[in-house]
């Protein structure tokens, strides 16, 4: 077996009760109400271009977040490291031509195909093989160039919404500028609480709590499989998912001191998928930004105890995915860009600095601008380019930093 053991035991209930530090449980909260909004209006905007009912539309989140939610806090618990689960992002957006002229069972058979073929090369151990062969400043330089929208939107938020960017940021600077208060005082969630008094005030955050469902109904999908859907999604699905989402939360967890099981990871994503697929959930993976907003400060040794909050929550969602999912898109889309890019800042300083800070800068800066330039070939995202290139420019260019 390839399946990398645990170096120690697994935590229990109590000791997460004693690690969950202040820091920790801001961190979850702020990286939970991440994944609970700007991707799940991914999400509703997608399906609804493709088609799919309210029903089907709400059983899709519910397995996001539960079916990922309890993969969460099984890693956590048992390697100890902050490793969150949510569901492919760039895969959801990948998805989204399919649903046109492709049945929906069609599409789930895709998936439930993909999550096989992850399986499978978890339990090979090429996956492992495969992230280790490509240099660190490399993929932390596509890294760079995935979060760089976030720190962009932040900017942007203060055109769009002025007291509310404004507001949320210099709420966060001020505490951040005093260690000792903000050790108290969680800068994030001081900005989030400042943000939403702000929004309300203004009016622009009135979210309706009595409108329609407030329990989850997932639906069991019967996937059919096409040799076209299989073409179309699979390989694509299963190269975003292993190279590059979890290429991008292996390299912050690296990049902060962890050592993610590549392996078990991989394995897990294939038999999470399998099982998300059953009530219509695109691929799950290992993500990127939420584990960079856990693992961004706080005792690296207790950091998995934020891992266990964010799968908690997750899991809370996904039961009241109608409920929560009304109150997270009611929130004005400046409040959650100023939120998330607030968040991002040490991980997007962490990612510039291991790219361009040593050896590879080359190879690092073309998968940085790779990344950033969004082009998409054979339905595969830039991400996955930006590696490609930036790993051929340095093997060519950069022969002596090997």
């Amino acid at each position: 077996m390839n399946i990398e053991r645990p170096q120690q035991s697994a935590a229990t209930p109590a000791s997460v009760l004693r690690d969950l530090s202040a820091t920790h449980a801001t961190n979850a909260v702020v990286g939970f109400i991440f994944a609970a909004s700007g991707p799940v209006a991914i999400i509703l905007a997608v399906g609804t271009r493709g088609g799919l009912s309210e029903p089907q539309l709400a059983s899709w989140v519910f397995g996001a977040f539960v079916v990922n939610g309890l993969v969460s806090i099984a890693f956590s618990l048992v390697y100890r490291q902050p490793l969150t689960f949510f569901w492919t992002i760039p895969g959801t957006v990948l998805v989204g031509p399919a649903l046109t002229h492709l049945p929906f069972a069609e599409i789930v058979g895709a998936f439930l195909a993909t999550g096989v073929l992850m399986l499978a090369l978890g339990l090979s151990g090429l996956v492992r093989r495969c992230m280790d062969a490509v240099p660190m400043p490399i993929v932390m330089g596509m890294v760079a160039g995935v979060f760089l929208q976030f720190g962009l939107a932040w900017i942007g938020a203060f055109g769009e919404d002025l007291p509310i960017a404004a507001s949320m940021t210099a709420t966060h600077l001020a505490l951040t500028a005093v260690p000792s208060l903000a050790r108290r005082v969680p800068p994030l969630i001081a900005a989030l609480v400042v943000g939403l008094a702000v929004a309300g005030a203004s009016g622009s955050y009135a979210p309706d709590l009595a409108a329609g469902a407030v329990l989850a109904a997932p639906l069991l999908q019967v996937p059919r499989f096409s040799a076209q859907a299989m073409v179309e999604l699979v390989v694509p699905l299963a190269i975003t998912v292993l190279l590059v989402q979890n290429g991008q939360g292996i390299a912050v967890l690296t990049a902060s001191g962890h050592r993610p099981p590549a392996n078990a990871i991989a394995a897990s994503c294939g038999a999470a998928s399998i099982v998300a697929a059953l009530v219509g959930t695109v691929s799950t993976c290992l993500t990127g930004p939420v584990n960079a907003i856990i693992s961004a400060n706080g005792s690296r040794e207790t950091q998995y105890a934020a891992g266990v909050l964010v799968g908690i929550l997750a899991v809370a969602f996904g039961l009241f995915a109608p409920l929560f999912t009304r109150l997270m898109l009611a929130a004005p889309h400046a409040f959650i860009a100023t939120l998330a890019g607030l968040a991002m800042l040490k991980v997007l300083q962490t990612a510039f600095a291991t790219a361009f800070g040593g050896p590879r800068a080359l190879g690092a800066l073309v998968a940085f601008l790779v990344t950033v330039s969004g082009i998409a070939v054979l339905n595969i995202g830039a991400p996955f380019w930006g590696l490609v290139f930036g790993y051929a420019v340095s093997r060519l260019l950069e022969r002596e930093t090997a």
